[in-house]
């Protein structure tokens, strides 16, 4: 068994990012080359250096909900914040059903409902021993669907070790530039150093873009709470895989070209949606469905993966150990000790590392 200790850092509250960078690309890049065991100090503009035609570079293409909502409650008009996780039914005739966490939770029991304004109204159909509700929504049968009333009654939700509200910028910045499925109730945040230029700047050096879904959900938000990592269950988030690019990636192995990831959703992704045949080489399926992958050092391998972009994370994350179990985790900590002597700034907002 394996302590949740060593998965531990010291950071400095001041460098938790609490503002975007003024441009998307103008974030630090660490780089990480396993091969070579180095560190390079570089900036996120500076990728393309890193990456060579042929290289597949894969990102996650879900969109930030506006999931916090403020209410009050019809019974007593008492305030009630809601955050929505996870879709649990197909949004049918103006209702549908979400996972939801509720502020405060004690205030709320099964049947209580919440009004949202004259669009919206939820109702509690369970009280979960997680912490969590399944709420059901009634909304505008006139809107063409839940996500456009949500999106104009809701705002975004910043993750809470960002200590202020939310505003007009975090609407575009708290979202890449390829969000387009909508589902998730954070950013796969190392997609928010991408800027258009950018992307089209790889695809002219041969450089393949693809997309895969996953809707972060609530595991994002859960800390670990085992003494030992093996313990950990992770949340069930939901994933898709389009025909193409499950083809693409097949395509690059088979020509042995590199599959990069954005994001250590598009690696659950891709992880959870490869199979190993019997002459023990993965392939891709496409397809959808709900994974409860747990990457950590011990545990499964990487089938499909060959290098990761990614933020810096939290200690004690399922994050940090899917990282560490990337690479290795005494020098994915050196790494981060090195970022924090070099001021990098952490978390959603921060800046980016590049393994290789």
């Amino acid at each position: 068994m394996t302590s949740l200790d060593l998965y531990d850092y010291q950071l400095p509250e001041e460098l938790i990012a609490q503002y975007p960078c003024e441009r998307r690309d103008g974030s630090r890049l660490l780089v990480l080359n396993r091969d070579k065991g180095s560190l390079e100090d570089r900036h996120f503009a500076d990728l393309p250096e890193y990456l060579k035609a042929g290289d597949v570079l894969v990102m996650n293409d879900s969109r930030v909900m506006h999931a916090r909502l403020l209410g009050t409650k019809v019974s007593t008009g008492a305030k009630i914040e809601l955050f929505l996780l996870k879709e649990e039914s197909t949004p049918h005739k103006g209702a549908a059903v979400w996972e939801a966490l509720a502020r405060p939770a004690r205030r709320l029991k099964k049947g209580d409902e919440v009004d949202f304004g004259p669009k919206l109204r939820a109702r509690v159909v369970e009280k979960r021993e997680d912490g969590s509700l399944a709420v059901e929504f009634a909304f505008d049968a006139l809107a063409r669907g839940f996500f456009e009333v949500v999106e104009q009654v809701g705002t975004v939700p910043l993750p809470p070790y960002i200590h202020r509200a939310a505003d007009a910028v975090d609407a575009e910045r708290y979202q890449t530039v390829y969000a387009r499925e909508f589902g998730s109730a954070a950013a796969p945040t190392a997609g928010l150093h991408f800027t258009t230029e950018l992307l089209e700047g790889l695809r002219l050096k041969g450089v393949e873009t693809h997309f895969v879904t996953l809707h972060v959900g609530l595991g994002t938000f859960r800390p670990v709470q085992a003494a030992q990592i093996e313990q950990h269950e992770m949340h069930e988030e939901f994933y898709q895989v389009s025909a193409d690019t499950a083809a693409a990636i097949n395509a690059a192995r088979a020509q042995g070209r590199r599959i990069i990831c954005v994001g250590t959703t598009s690696v659950r992704t891709l992880e959870s949606a490869a199979v190993v045949g019997p002459d023990g080489q993965a392939r891709m399926q496409a397809g959808w469905g709900s994974t409860r992958l747990y990457i950590y050092p011990g545990g499964r391998g990487f089938a499909v993966t060959d290098g990761l972009i990614t933020n810096f994370h939290l200690p004690k994350s399922t994050l940090l150990m899917l990282v560490s179990a990337f690479y290795d985790r005494e020098k994915v900590l050196a790494a981060y000790a090195h970022a924090v002597k070099q001021r990098y700034r952490f978390f959603s907002y921060g800046d980016a590392m590049l393994i290789l």
